[in-house]
């Protein structure tokens, strides 16, 4: 995405927080900004179960501005139909998740330049931020600064411990889910870490791949200093914080693992573990890293 898009994406949004007074608010208040847009939220239709016929309905009151997913209808937690100012969720979600699928939704309603598409299915490769697509990749971009009020992001992470439990106090703050928390934490936080993102759990063989790597992010002070990490595609059991997935407990915060560096050299590092049913999220640090030592039990609401 072009920086000039950025910032054409970053007044759309900045403006709609402020004019429906929803700048330092918190939890960010996500219906009153659907609301404020006009547009309105349907939690009627199972999008875990489309009818065909709704699919046709929809066809034909967009023609050529309806966008279908490659992939088809599956796993759908999204849908903007224009023609009536209308934004489709499924109520199964986590609030989390659905915050962000109200956003996303309303980014492709109030972003302009978007007026070509009338209607549009979201699952989770589009709702993805890595998603290539140029309106998903926007409208991606548009629900998480709407979402962490821009800079308000920023200043609330000063206010908590860093790690694990600052992330999940930032994903409360804000109403977000952990994972659209964690990502946003790594890119401005200014420590020295790293996020990996595991996929599922694909077998339980210790002889095997036990999972699969979905993202690695390095913050901009570890990137500075260390250089880019390298990890495998696929883990096996002899990983410490496979060993630990395998486990029923969803956080962990006295992880320790050693990062071999681009010259061969051993980093001794902490590692912080959130698992979510979808995802595991590592977090790894330097153990000179500062941050305050934290009881492994974390209340999550």
């Amino acid at each position: 995405m072009i920086e000039s898009t950025r910032k054409d994406i970053e007044e759309v949004s900045f403006e709609l927080l402020k004019q429906s007074k929803s700048l330092d608010i918190f939890p960010t208040p996500v219906d009153k900004i659907v609301e404020h847009s006009e547009l309105i939220v349907n939690n009627k239709v199972d999008l875990t179960n489309v009818d065909k016929s709704f699919i046709e309905t929809i066809k034909e009151k967009t023609d050529e501005g309806f966008k279908i997913l490659q992939e088809g209808l599956a796993n759908i937690r999204g849908f903007f139909d224009r023609t009536e100012k209308t934004i489709y969720i499924s109520e199964t979600r986590h609030l989390g998740r659905k915050n962000f699928v109200k956003l996303h939704e309303t980014g492709h309603g109030v972003l302009p330049w978007q007026n070509a598409v009338i209607g549009a299915f979201d699952n989770s490769s589009t709702l993805n931020p890595d998603f290539e697509d140029q309106f998903e990749a926007e409208a991606n971009y548009f629900a998480s600064i709407t979402l962490f009020q821009h800079n308000r992001y920023d200043r609330e992470m000063k206010k908590v411990d860093f790690g694990l439990p600052g992330v999940i106090a930032l994903s409360k703050k804000f109403g977000s889910s952990v994972h659209a928390s964690f990502r946003n934490y790594i890119f401005k936080t200014n420590k020295r870490c790293i996020l990996l993102v595991l996929n599922p759990i694909q077998n339980k063989n210790f002889n095997e791949p036990i999972c699969s790597k979905r993202n690695l992010f390095h913050s901009k002070p570890f990137f500075k200093e260390f250089g880019k990490v390298e990890f495998p595609n696929e883990f096996g059991y002899t990983w410490g914080f496979i060993q630990r997935y395998l486990t029923k407990s969803p956080f962990i915060t006295n992880g320790e693992i050693d990062l071999v560096l681009k010259e061969g050299e051993i980093l001794d590092c902490h590692y912080h573990m959130f698992k979510n049913g979808y995802n595991a999220f590592v977090l790894i640090f330097p153990k000179g890293e500062r941050y305050k030592r934290v009881r492994s039990k974390i209340i999550l609401k």
